[in-house]
């Protein structure tokens, strides 16, 4: 999947639109919480603008009904990101239209605008199998793709927590500008690099850790993985469903009963390959402080797993310390609430020592990308992916059609 990039591309005097991932936390007044998705971005916004190039970014932020709502505007977005490059981002009041292309027309060499959020507009998310059977959706779809694709001569996408979706300004922009360059940004290349090596071609052994709420979620990646790894180690909520599988008693505890039998199955199918926790960190709520305890096998009525326990954080470490590649998604525990979040911090922590050591460690965005970003251990792992469902769908091993449209390297 060698795509061109943004680096081979001269851009000078032309119009570069850039579909980023500015998706970030704010609190209720609007002031973003963490700007990491911004400054992940500022590699490729630099090169367009210190090459002369005419910038016009574009991104979502929440989820917005097809229509503009003022709590999810980008305003806040252009001000933060101004202050990062040290220049004034002129903020658009819509993505489309006469004012939007009277402003991209003003821009001169190595300015910047933004514009507005792209979920404004209901044929951003329009599915392509809706618009396939629905003239009018394909129309509206294609039409607002179009009256973006017009106001550019380059495509970039820098969006990688969005590239699983075909979302029109993820594929069918690019669809509509054939003939145009359009390239990865230093971003995405970043991800395609460490995912897909990491994936394809791991030093070995090759572990990866799956934790999260749902087995649900997390089927089709378990069994792709069970293919390529040497160890899956499995934790977080869906540990539950597994231990139903196996026959064992699980209290309180988050299970998907119409999952159990898909569990026994992937027990079956992983044998010695798939690792399950030996001991779990129950209580009879989850609340900070609450009395726990530790059990191996059966968790009491009354009492719900809430983490992985010290023999599990000493095994899965010990497998971490083994390994040349190891890829993490999702916590072992609920992270957020203490004394939950020990698993959770241990296996970023063993993360980190294995880094030292030469392994290659990657992050597969979501919750286990922020409890390491929340540890301050981010620049300490070989990589931490800015997509959560994008990763887990790439490893996988799901085909990105917005990743598949674009030039070829």
């Amino acid at each position: 999947m060698a795509k061109k990039t943004i680096a081979d591309v001269d851009v000078k005097g032309k119009r570069v639109l850039m579909r980023v991932d500015f998706n970030v936390p704010q609190d209720d007044s609007g002031r973003i919480t963490d700007d990491r998705r911004i400054r992940m971005a500022l590699p490729s916004i630099q090169r367009v603008l210190e090459g002369g190039g005419r910038l016009i970014l574009m991104s979502h932020l929440g989820r917005p009904k097809g229509a503009p709502e003022p709590k999810y505007t980008l305003a806040p977005v252009a001000e933060k990101l101004g202050e990062l490059i040290g220049q004034k981002v002129v903020m658009a009041p819509d993505c489309v239209g006469d004012e939007v292309r009277a402003i991209v027309a003003g821009l001169t060499d190595g300015q910047c605008c933004l514009l507005e959020n792209v979920r404004f507009h209901k044929g951003e998310t329009i599915k392509d199998k809706d618009a396939a059977n629905d003239p009018k959706l394909r129309e509206e779809k294609d039409g607002f793709a179009q009256q973006l694709a017009d106001m550019a001569d380059v495509y970039v996408n820098d969006a990688f927590g969005t590239c699983h979706r075909d979302n029109a300004s993820m594929l069918t922009v690019p669809q509509r500008m054939a003939g145009s360059p359009r390239v990865v940004g230093f971003l995405v290349k970043k991800e395609l690099d460490y995912l897909g090596e990491s994936l394809n071609h791991p030093k070995r052994p090759f572990v990866a850790i799956l934790g999260g709420k749902k087995v649900s979620d997390k089927i089709g990646v378990i069994k792709a993985l069970l293919g390529k790894c040497d160890a899956v180690l499995i934790g977080g909520a869906m540990n539950y469903t597994f231990m139903q599988a196996e026959g064992l008693t699980t209290g309180d505890s988050l299970v998907e009963a119409d999952k159990v039998d898909e569990a026994k199955q992937l027990r079956e199918f992983g044998g010695d390959k798939l690792k399950l926790p030996i001991d779990v960190v129950a209580a009879a709520e989850l609340k900070e402080g609450v009395d726990t305890q530790v059990f191996e096998g059966d968790i009491p009525d009354g009492l719900q797993g809430l983490d992985i326990g010290p023999k599990t954080i000493q095994a899965y470490a010990e497998q971490i310390a083994a390994a040349g590649t190891v890829a993490w998604n999702g916590p072992m525990g609920v992270f957020e609430v203490k004394p939950f979040d020990k698993g959770t911090w241990a296996i970023a922590h063993a993360l980190v020592d294995a880094t030292a050591k030469g392994t290659v460690t990657v992050i597969g965005g979501g919750d286990s990308a922020a409890a390491v970003q929340q540890a301050g251990l981010s620049d300490k792992v070989s990589h931490v992916s800015t997509g959560g469902g994008a990763s887990l769908e790439f490893m996988e091993g799901k085909p990105f059609k917005a990743i598949d449209v674009l030039d070829e390297a």
